[in-house]
């Protein structure tokens, strides 16, 4: 069992940075992929960012690529979205999740997930 907390959202002016964290705990947490989702009000959820369980394989959404960055933390069982250049269409609920079947851009590989952090960037 692995749990799943976000911290980091908040609201932030187009252009701005924000960082979200999702601290992993469990016995194995480090073993798991992680990935990052997001979700904005009336749309499907979609992927924006994946790492491996070692940290040496990462994929982003081309909507997000060159402007956020995924990395973890295995000795805090941490994982980090940068998000740069924030856009008002970047406006959703992020959420981090669990995969023990590697990086993937599929949300219906994560068996775990969290309660989402709200990110809201305004124009």
């Amino acid at each position: 069992q692995v749990q799943l907390v976000e911290s980091g959202g908040g609201l932030v002016q187009a252009g701005g940075s924000l960082r979200l964290s999702c601290a992993a705990s469990g016995r194995t947490a480090s073993s798991y992929a992680m990935g990052w989702f997001r979700q904005a009000p009336g749309k499907e959820r979609e992927f924006v960012a994946a790492i491996s369980w070692s940290g040496s394989s990462t994929l982003h959404a081309d909507s997000v690529k060159g402007r956020f960055t995924i990395s973890r933390d295995n000795a805090k069982n941490t994982v980090f979205l940068q998000m740069n250049s924030l856009k008002p269409e970047d406006t959703a609920v992020y959420y981090c999740a669990a995969s023990a079947l590697g990086a993937s851009g599929q949300s219906s590989r994560y068996e775990y997930w969290g309660q989402g952090t709200q990110v809201t960037v305004s124009s």
